[in-house]
């Protein structure tokens, strides 16, 4: 007696449909990590962008508030007006965040920075420079707060 061993058609297929219904169930998972990880970018920017004006700030009660300073081969340009924090336009280099990265843009005296792939006004961080002395900047996220989801 020949006796063959191996699976049968039905087997092979009801191997198939579940293997299906997890890829169904796992993909849109996967799907939203694009999101998450523009998120985590606004997070990193947000970050980088509050530790970089305090320590500029620092440096210019330091060295007897100079009208600028070079930190870290960044010069960055200090408004008397301003407390000694940076100007807008010197945060973003300060930070170490590029336009490999990041859609940087000036709005009114803030500096706006916002994700690579994120719709511009969505997921974005925003310094805007003290208005006065004795206070410090204004740094906010659209959405605020930055929640998955959203980017």
């Amino acid at each position: 007696m020949n006796k063959q061993t191996g699976f049968t058609l039905i087997e092979l297929i009801m191997v198939i449909v579940i293997l299906g219904i997890l890829a169904a169930t796992a993909l849109p998972r996967f799907a939203n990590l694009q999101g998450d990880a523009r998120m985590a970018s606004a997070n990193a920017a947000l970050g980088s962008i509050s530790s970089a004006a305090t320590i500029a700030h620092a440096q210019w009660l330091l060295r007897n508030q100079p009208a600028s300073a070079v930190i870290e081969g960044v010069t960055v340009t200090y408004d008397a007006n301003n407390g000694g924090y940076p100007d807008a336009g010197s945060i973003a280099p300060l930070a170490g965040i590029t336009a490999a990265n990041y859609q940087i843009a000036a709005s009114g005296t803030a500096q706006v920075v916002t994700p690579n792939g994120a719709a511009q006004g969505s997921c974005t961080v925003s310094y805007t420079p003290p208005t006065g002395a004795n206070l410090p900047p204004t740094i906010v996220t659209v959405p605020s707060p930055l929640v998955p989801g959203n980017c």
